[in-house]
């Protein structure tokens, strides 16, 4: 696994809040999760702290995964706790297995359209 930090690639997350409760979703939502409310177009914080983790083993189904040139290879999917208090998955680029801990800074970028990808923070 790299141990390099990748830069972050890609833009804000764009998620939806509540104009009745004000809960934010990711995504984004035309209605509330939580009261069915309307929610409006919202763009969510950048960074978030590591809620959980695990190593995908094994080359998802393809399409739309593509096999990268070189081979499939191990990598960490985390779930990242924003401070709306959304939950978002995402791919931890550059986190090694024996570096994730729960807890830790992350930043988060969508990918357009793909999984968001998250990078150490500094802290």
């Amino acid at each position: 696994m790299a141990e390099a930090r990748p830069a972050p690639v890609g833009g804000a997350l764009r998620g939806s809040r509540c104009s009745r409760c004000a809960v934010a979703a990711y995504p984004a939502d035309q209605a509330c999760p939580r009261c069915g409310g309307a929610a409006a177009p919202a763009v969510l914080s950048a960074t978030g702290t590591l809620w959980t983790w695990t190593v995908q083993r094994f080359a998802p189904k393809s399409p739309p995964y593509a096999v990268p040139e070189g081979g499939f290879e191990p990598f960490l999917v985390g779930c990242v706790e924003l401070p709306e208090g959304v939950r978002v998955l995402a791919v931890l680029d550059g986190v090694r297995p024996e570096d994730a801990r729960i807890g830790m800074p992350l930043a988060v970028t969508a990918t357009g359209g793909g999984v968001p990808r998250a990078i150490r923070a500094a802290v």
